[in-house]
């Protein structure tokens, strides 16, 4: 029986080849092996320069002494009570980011889908700001479940939305539902903020995304999730291969979309959610770590997704560095600066044909 010929893809739309393709080459599998290690030391650089990079540098040694044998001096109250948290908080907030628009851009079969496009940011700041405003959360550790439970109920609200009428939660369906829930909240955020003006302050200093005046709390509330999430899209890393070919063509390899669908869906709420209530709405990361991974080692989910995981706390964290260091009396946050150094790989993206494949 002939095999049954794939449609051609959308311009710029990530293309992973079809389950049943042939494994790599020596050659090809040699340099996703030799781009993954890169990528990890990459990541195990960020670290240590989170950890010794600040208002105050510290050594190396100092670090890893301050890491692993604690000590009461200042060097490591610096490094253990407050560096530390920081980078813990990154690391997870950078890896949960980038898997969520790994699956965003593959559910959607959209190139420039981000975790905000169903809503789930958006959720997010109004649930931290009825956490402000309507029930009296004044601290981060806790403002972080109302973030964490409007985004799942935005994320609710667009899927319900574009699952009715014929075709189901199509991906076109799927972006307009998003935008359309993104609009109704920023409304709701607005009109909330305007008649109680003393949560604005506070909800600005969240709003902006940084990884500042996070601490060890956040960092317990945080992995269950992170765990629960990372799960999910592992396990539908088949599916979405099959999906980028499309849907009909899915379905004659056996897989159910709307199955796929769902808990892809699922598992990148959960991880933008417990991402954009640790540290706020980080842009870019979601967007371009993605088409970096993507570049390095291909199109199929089961090594883009950890390869996505390894380099969006690299960017989170090297972000956070520069932020820290820019200006010597203050620092730029983390959200700022993950949007300032993208737009220089933004506009080269609007200027490529195709994204790489």
């Amino acid at each position: 029986m002939e095999a049954i010929p794939a449609p051609p893809d959308p311009v710029g739309s990530p293309t992973p080849p079809p389950p049943s393709a042939p494994g790599p080459g020596p050659v090809a599998l040699r340099r996703r092996v030799g781009w993954t290690a890169a990528a990890v030391v990459a990541l195990l650089a960020a670290v240590l320069l989170s950890l010794a990079v600040g208002s105050r540098t510290i050594p190396p040694d100092r670090v890893l002494d301050a890491l692993l044998h604690g000590g009461d001096d200042t060097t490591a109250g610096v490094v253990r009570s407050l560096r530390l948290p920081r980078t813990l908080i990154g690391l997870m907030t950078g890896a949960a980011l980038a898997m969520a628009g790994v699956v965003m851009q593959g559910v959607t079969r959209n190139p420039i889908a981000d975790p905000g496009i169903l809503g789930v940011s958006q959720g997010a700041s109004l649930g931290v700001v009825l956490a402000i405003a309507a029930a009296g959360v004044h601290t981060l550790a806790g403002q972080v479940w109302f973030a964490f439970a409007g985004a799942a109920v935005a994320s609710v609200a667009v899927y319900a939305i574009a699952s009715r009428g014929r075709g189901g939660a199509s991906p076109v369906k799927l972006a307009l539902a998003g935008a359309a829930i993104n609009a109704l909240l920023v409304s709701v955020i607005s009109g909330v903020l305007t008649t109680r003006a003393s949560a604005l302050e506070e909800f600005r200093f969240w709003q902006i995304g940084s990884l500042a005046g996070r601490d060890q709390a956040i960092v317990g509330q945080m992995w269950p999730f992170l765990l629960a999430g990372t799960v999910l899209v592992v396990s539908v890393a088949r599916g979405l291969d099959a999906l980028a070919l499309g849907e009909d063509v899915a379905r004659g390899l056996g897989r159910n979309v709307a199955a796929v669908r769902i808990a892809a869906g699922t598992g990148a709420t959960v991880l933008t959610g417990v991402g954009v209530a640790a540290a706020g709405p980080i842009a870019f990361v979601g967007l371009a770590v993605p088409h970096i991974a993507r570049a390095l080692v291909g199109g199929d989910h089961r090594r883009l997704l950890p390869m996505a995981a390894l380099l969006g706390p690299v960017v989170l964290l090297l972000s956070d560095v520069v932020g820290r260091v820019v200006y010597a009396d203050s620092e730029v946050p983390a959200g700022v600066m993950t949007a300032l150094i993208g737009l220089p790989f933004l506009v080269g993206l609007a200027r490529r044909r195709k994204v790489a494949a």
